[in-house]
């Protein structure tokens, strides 16, 4: 799951006018201190971005009749119009929150009621290219199970490990309105707050309470994942459910990989990947994770059999849910994909099909970017680690 939350730790007057300086310092380039001001500065003039954007009505113009949609007739309509009733509710767009409400009022029990329905009530509109549509990129993600330990042994190296209690998420948009919605993560070191370390600092430190013990390459896996589920050797099953990062950006291995001639380039696929990892568990793979630098931490909860939840509060649907950047689409919109030519090996040729936005990521950033979630354990994974498709993106909209 690819969801992005906040820690916060207390933080005395002294050293919060040191977060400020040091914060907002970090964003442009880490310059030496600099005094406070005496007062300051007025906020402009204009209003706050918000932090979810409108559901824009389309143009007349770009506005795509729903027989142009490729595979729109081949659609399992029935099947989005449930995803869409599950994940509706999260929106705070007027329009689609009217929608939302038609949808869940409605007792459709086949196909042909919920072609009727989205077709009436939405217009299809492409994303990108000030709305004239782009080709972008679709991939795809999981959540995994994995064997885990609850002590250390040479298989079982790599500790999951809690959330620490010194690492502080910093809000800029208090100390500097062109800052709103800007977030760093970083802990105090005596009067200054610096950036929290990278994966290989992180990893150079022993933890005294992991959560469980993992295969190295498994742990790496389950933080790009960003949840799943640890089999203990006693058949109990718990979930390992996000709860922050480092602060550090995502930095993906394949390009790496293939690069240095460790993989072809058309098997950089998510179990390509792993299989290396493990054939040189060791120094040799702990200097490939280490390229991204990113960290992940985890919270531990039972297994209740359910599909983790998204970034917007909701349950995902396997194959309808969408990872999406939360700065360039609202959660619960509603959106048509249309993918095709996969540059993996072993991928299906082709994803179109209605999904809903529920979800956001580290990796997820642009217009036209989608990540597709597929769903719980191997195969869901097998599926996933071949997404890379070339997208095409249509916004569905509420008509007038």
């Amino acid at each position: 799951m690819r969801a992005v939350r906040n820690a916060s730790t207390a933080i005395g007057p002294l050293a919060l006018a040191t977060l400020l300086l040091s914060a907002c310092a970090s964003v442009v380039s880490p310059p030496p201190p600099i005094a406070l001001p005496a007062a300051p500065p007025p906020p402009p003039a204009q209003a706050a971005p918000q932090s979810q954007p409108p559901v824009t009505q389309p143009s007349p113009a770009s506005a795509i009749a729903f027989a142009d949609l490729p595979g729109w007739a081949q659609e399992d309509h029935l099947a989005a119009l449930k995803a869409f009733q599950a994940g509706c509710g999260v929106s705070k767009d007027a329009a689609l929150a009217r929608v939302c409400d038609q949808a869940r009022a409605m007792s459709a029990t086949d196909a042909a009621s919920a072609r009727a329905f989205f077709e009436a009530n939405f217009q299809a509109q492409p994303v990108g290219a000030k709305e004239g549509g782009d080709d972008g990129l679709l991939t795809a993600y999981f959540a995994p199970e994995y064997q885990a330990r609850t002590s250390r042994n040479a298989e079982f190296s790599a500790p999951v490990r809690r959330l620490p209690d010194d690492l502080v998420v910093l809000d800029l948009g208090p100390f500097e309105p062109a800052m709103v919605g800007k977030k760093i993560t970083g802990h105090v070191e005596g009067k200054t707050f610096v950036p929290y370390p990278d994966r290989a600092e992180i990893e150079a430190v022993p933890t005294d309470k992991p959560l469980a013990w993992m295969r190295p390459e498994e742990l790496f896996f389950l933080q790009i994942q960003g949840s799943g589920v640890l089999v203990l050797p006693e058949g109990r099953r718990v979930k390992a459910v996000f709860a922050g990062t480092n602060g550090k950006p995502f930095v993906g291995i394949a390009a790496p990989m293939r690069d240095k001639g460790l993989l072809p380039d058309n098997n950089t696929s998510g179990d390509a990947i792993r299989t290396w990892l493990a054939e040189h568990r060791g120094p040799e793979a702990d200097a490939i994770m280490r390229l991204n630098p990113r960290y992940v931490f985890f919270k531990t909860t039972p297994d209740d059999g359910k599909e983790p939840m998204g970034s917007a509060g909701v349950s995902l649907p396997p194959g309808r849910a969408i990872a999406v950047d939360p700065g360039r689409h609202a959660y619960g919109a509603l959106y048509w994909l249309d993918a095709s030519a996969p540059a993996l090996a072993g991928a299906f040729p082709v994803y179109r099909r209605l999904a809903v936005a529920l979800d956001t990521g580290g990796a997820i950033k642009g217009e036209v970017r989608a990540d597709l979630y597929m769903g719980t354990g191997a195969d869901a994974g097998a599926e996933a680690g071949r997404v890379r498709h070339v997208l095409r993106l249509y916004r569905l909209v509420p008509k007038p």
